[in-house]
């Protein structure tokens, strides 16, 4: 039995991990995390200026969020570090308040997340339908294609053959050999070919210098008083809800891809604890990253935690020892990689002529829904949430079709039985009430509801609301049919809700 401190406890529980008993295994996670690490250094940068902070934050909180995830995530193989989103939501408290607030806004919105993972907010994730997921998967495709075009934009003219090589040495090297990955092969072969040519290109250097040493742990530089709780908590909240959305959609599609299920609890307490380790360290906050995910996972084939530590230690390594090297990778070779990584991320088959035409428009509409939203805001935990919300109009409004009132006049014109079918909830019992004659019926009528099914309060006031129309005509109701969770609903909410 493994000890707690034993590499494959705290790389992969208490199974024994594959990459220690498998070499091709560890030469696809050791690579992998070499191809992230690499990848990071620019975004990392880049969402350091985002936040309005020094390079050298967005670094270091990038190394501490995949170390500390990979120990404590849910999700294998997949990759957090300082993100977009993130350095959005806390941008403005930085700018008005200083550093030291962003840095408390971090921690706390660990301790959010810690205590929202708790509670089982985790267990919304099942409320996300397949088209909101599939318009999240094409939206963030679509969101790491733009994030490129300012690398394509205003440069010299040699950075399109660079990126073009680039591009064909992913399609074709796969078909050699997949031994080393194509991506870490086209960013070595490229970059020989700048310095050895003398190309003059934008490189990795010129986004901003990479820190010389580790991050030192310590408090945040604030009063630590209400008056600080108060300005950092709706920040920190904010941060909370964005990081654990990204992380926990991230960690549906790796589950997808790679068909395994991961504990979205753990994932959310594990986002927390990496926060706060991220923030006592100085750092930036994050949450999962989706196209260093989608580089670890989909193109390099890593599976495991380990590629996820190796690319936080690998980051801290490529920018302390070889600094000066990894400054010289021309932005056009990562540029390729993120393009490639665009292309296969696009769900193709969701907007396929034949697709379109037999998947119901209704989940066309909300994957559009989804993809627009996400694109306009560059949010993609408001996109999630705009999308699940039109797909439960879309819903309603398909299900309220299917509730249905036919009736059937005994021979002695005695009684009249009406045969409700379907749900009975807000939006089809509303028009409930116009499906009786309460002129012409006879005294007696029936309601059999044997064939549908009670949902809520709107429900029950519409069927008191056609027993007090009979009822003003002296005719008398009878409800039939009702199965126990709705006979116990009817009977505890008829007589409070019914309007005349």
């Amino acid at each position: 039995m493994p000890s707690a401190l034993s590499p494959s406890a705290w790389l992969r529980g208490s199974r024994r991990p594959s990459w220690l008993s498998d070499p091709k295994v560890l030469r696809t996670e050791v690579l992998g995390g070499l191809v992230v690490a690499l990848a990071l250094i620019p975004e990392a940068i880049s969402f350091s200026v985002i936040a309005g902070v020094d390079p050298a934050v967005g670094l270091f909180a990038s190394f501490t969020m995949a170390v500390t995830i990979a120990l404590v995530g849910g999700r294998p193989a997949m990759i957090s570090a300082a993100t977009g989103a993130v350095a959005l939501v806390i941008a403005p408290l930085n700018r008005e308040h200083g550093f030291g607030y962003l840095v408390a806004a971090v921690i706390l919105a660990g301790v959010f997340q810690i205590v929202l993972g708790a509670l089982g907010v985790a267990k919304l994730m099942r409320f996300v339908p397949r088209s909101v997921m599939v318009g999240f998967v094409n939206s963030l495709a679509i969101l790491i294609f733009m994030a490129q075009v300012p690398e394509m934009t205003d440069v010299p003219w040699p950075v399109y053959p660079l990126i073009a090589a680039g591009l064909a040495m992913m399609v074709f090297f796969p078909k050699l050999t997949t031994v080393v990955p194509a991506p870490l092969v086209s960013i070595v072969i490229l970059t020989v070919i700048t310095v050895a040519a003398g190309i003059a290109v934008p490189t990795v250097g010129d986004k901003g210098d990479l820190p010389s040493s580790l991050p030192v742990p310590g408090l945040p530089d604030v009063p630590f008083t209400l008056d600080t709780l108060t300005t950092v908590a709706p920040f920190a909240f904010a941060m909370a809800l964005v990081g654990l959305m990204e992380s926990l959609m991230t960690a549906k599609l790796v589950d997808d891809i790679t068909d395994t299920r991961s504990s979205k609890t753990r994932e959310s307490v594990g986002q927390g604890v990496a926060n706060i380790v991220t923030g006592f360290f100085g750092g930036m906050g994050g949450c999962a990253m989706i196209g260093q995910t989608m580089i670890n996972v989909r193109v390099s084939g890593a599976r495991t935690r380990l590629s996820t530590f190796l690319a936080g230690a690998f980051l801290m390594v490529l920018c302390i020892v070889f600094g000066p090297v990894v400054s010289d990778i021309p932005m056009a070779a990562l540029v390729a990689v993120m393009v490639m990584v665009s292309v296969a991320t696009f769900d193709w088959h969701s907007i396929a002529p034949r697709t379109l035409r037999r998947m119901p428009l209704g989940e066309t509409v909300v994957m559009l829904v989804t993809v627009v939203c996400v694109v306009a805001t560059h949010n993609l935990a408001i996109g999630v949430v705009v999308g699940s919300i039109a797909a439960m109009v879309v819903f309603a409004r398909r299900v309220a079709q299917l509730a249905e009132v036919t009736a059937v006049t005994d021979p002695d014109g005695a009684a009249v039985v009406y045969r409700v079918t379907g749900e009975l909830f807000f939006a089809s019992s509303n028009e409930l009430v116009g499906q009786f004659s309460y002129g012409t019926d006879p005294d007696r009528v029936v309601i059999d509801l044997s064939a549908a099914h009670i949902w809520d309060a709107s429900s029950v006031a519409a069927l008191d609301a056609v027993e007090t129309k009979y009822a003003q005509r002296g005719k008398t109701v009878e409800i039939v049919g009702l199965n126990e969770p709705s006979a116990r609903m009817h009977k505890t909410l008829s007589g409070e809700l019914a309007g005349g």
